[in-house]
């Protein structure tokens, strides 16, 4: 199960904290813990999966949440509740939270949850980088050319495309070939890609 990555874990229990390292430390995984949200928080946030209680003194797990969310943190959360702490868990999901474990839960199905919040980590970094790279190459087109691109990704025409601009079809042409060519994007469907891409960064 080992392939480097650092699972956090977030609870204000001592015990809580030393059990789930040795399990998951068992399991070949990388360990760090923290007894508060706010000590993970000041430490930069960061791993590649976050375990939290959902009921802690300072900033509760769903709080831990939504900070995460303000700081466009890809990093999946699965968060622990009590069993009266269920319909907070529900909230914690829909703001963005992987998964929540009910008390006391079994450890094949945590150890499974972690694995799929690291598989949904590797995939949210790796469009958070295509989208970056994405911005930075639309970033270096003229104003014509993001104007020319706008259209082009909504299906248009060259023809209708030089009607709107009031430009001539030819430069349209001109225009649509040195944007693909400053974006490497083989047609029509690379350029959709790529604004889409950048899109998931706002």
């Amino acid at each position: 199960m080992s392939d480097g990555s650092l699972v956090v874990v977030i609870d204000d229990n001592e015990s809580v904290r030393s059990s789930l390292r040795a399990l998951l430390e068992a399991s070949g995984l990388a360990v760090k813990d923290y007894p508060s949200a706010v000590a993970y928080l000041g430490d930069n946030g960061g791993g590649d999966c976050v375990l939290v209680d959902i009921r802690m003194p300072h900033m509760t797990g769903l709080e831990l949440q939504q900070e995460l969310n303000k700081r466009n943190s890809p990093v999946p959360v699965i968060v622990i509740t009590g069993h009266g702490d269920v319909p907070l868990a529900v909230t914690a999901m829909r703001a963005g939270a992987f998964d929540f474990l009910e008390k006391p839960f079994d450890d094949d199905v945590l150890l499974d949850s972690i694995q799929r919040a690291l598989a949904e980590g590797r995939k949210n970094n790796h469009n958070q980088t295509e989208s970056r790279a994405a911005a930075a190459l639309i970033a270096a087109l003229t104003s014509r050319e993001h104007e020319v691109l706008d259209h082009l990704v909504l299906g248009k025409s060259n023809k209708l495309i030089a009607h709107e601009l009031g430009i001539s079809p030819r430069t349209v042409e001109t225009h649509r070939a040195r944007l693909q060519e400053k974006l490497k994007a083989r047609g029509l469907s690379d350029l959709v890609r790529l604004t889409r891409a950048m899109d998931q960064l706002h």
